[in-house]
């Protein structure tokens, strides 16, 4: 219902002008969201699990935003930016091995790393948790997780595996 909704509302505020919305726009916007609807449950059934709206875990996941990410967020710009100015660079490759077992928070930190300024998640292997990141300064050949993304891994288990 809430892909349907928010499909709905999307494409009405895409083309609404201002004044009253056409029939005939409405008319598609309840015909896409249909199908996008349909679409995201034949792709992800798990979306349409009850636990995802959970107010424990929306608790957790504002915590993990405003607090440990956050703070990754603004060590990262910072470490960035000096080594913008200074050229002190070492970028490569990483492999990184996690113990995350679902989806969904496996993508929740292959996003927060990709977000975090000087990493980029180039490729996860789900069958075993392997991450690939791009690293911009390689500190050690077999890095640990805590040495790139810190507690990230902790908190993607907090909030979607608990």
């Amino acid at each position: 219902m809430v892909i349907f909704v928010a499909s709905v509302v999307m494409y009405l505020l895409i083309v609404w002008s201002g004044g009253a919305i056409p029939l005939n726009e409405l008319v598609i916007a309840v015909a896409l969201g249909v199908v996008i609807t349909l679409a995201c449950r034949s792709w992800s059934p798990g979306l349409y699990r009850l636990t995802a709206l959970r107010p424990d875990r929306w608790i957790k996941l504002i915590a993990f935003i405003f607090g440990p990410f956050l703070w990754g967020m603004t060590k990262a710009n910072l470490d960035v930016a000096y080594r913008v100015i200074t050229g002190k660079i070492n970028p490569g490759i990483v492999r990184v091995q996690t113990s995350l077992k679902n989806s969904y928070a496996m993508t929740m930190l292959a996003n927060s790393i990709t977000l975090t300024p000087g990493t980029l998640t180039v490729d996860v292997d789900e069958n075993n948790g392997t991450y690939y990141i791009h690293w911009i300064n390689i500190t050690k050949v077999e890095p640990t997780g805590e040495d790139i993304y810190g507690s990230f891994e902790e908190w993607a288990k907090r909030v979607v595996e608990s």
